[in-house]
């Protein structure tokens, strides 16, 4: 089965996808889309493209594992998505992704606007990295 992670922000939403064997996660794309019905559209249009069975949205609690007003839209989003998807959605903890995607960046010197072009799609593919490892541990 294919898998999806997706890490949404509120202009660029990163997208990565796994293997069939669900060994490896990859990044796939970003999206440019401020508009939530045409993310969703987007969104399921890669899913479909993808072969993907399964979507694992982020969720980016707060430190202290609280839900604030970001998680709460990753939720909401999610939800949507789950109306529309045929497979499951999953939530998954993504604190800190974003920061440990920049510091890979930082290590590959990736800089500038092709950073901003990609650091979504790596956070994503963080997420499902750490998705992965749990399947692959439970």
């Amino acid at each position: 089965m294919i898998i999806m992670s997706i890490d949404l922000g509120s202009v660029r939403t990163g997208i990565a996808v796994s293997d069939i064997n669900q060994s490896f996660a990859f990044p796939r794309c970003v999206i440019n889309e401020r508009n939530k019905e045409i993310l969703i559209q987007k969104i399921l249009s890669e899913a479909k493209q993808s072969g993907a069975e399964r979507l694992v949205v982020g969720l980016p609690k707060n430190m202290d594992g609280s839900v604030g007003f970001k998680a709460e839209e990753c939720i909401k989003t999610a939800e949507l998505l789950n109306e529309k998807f045929e497979g499951e959605v999953v939530m998954w903890d993504e604190r800190c992704t974003t920061v440990s995607a920049h510091n890979a960046l930082n290590v590959t010197n990736t800089r500038g606007k092709k950073r901003k072009a990609v650091v979504d799609a790596v956070a994503a593919t963080m997420i499902l990295e750490d998705y992965l490892m749990f399947l692959k541990n439970s």
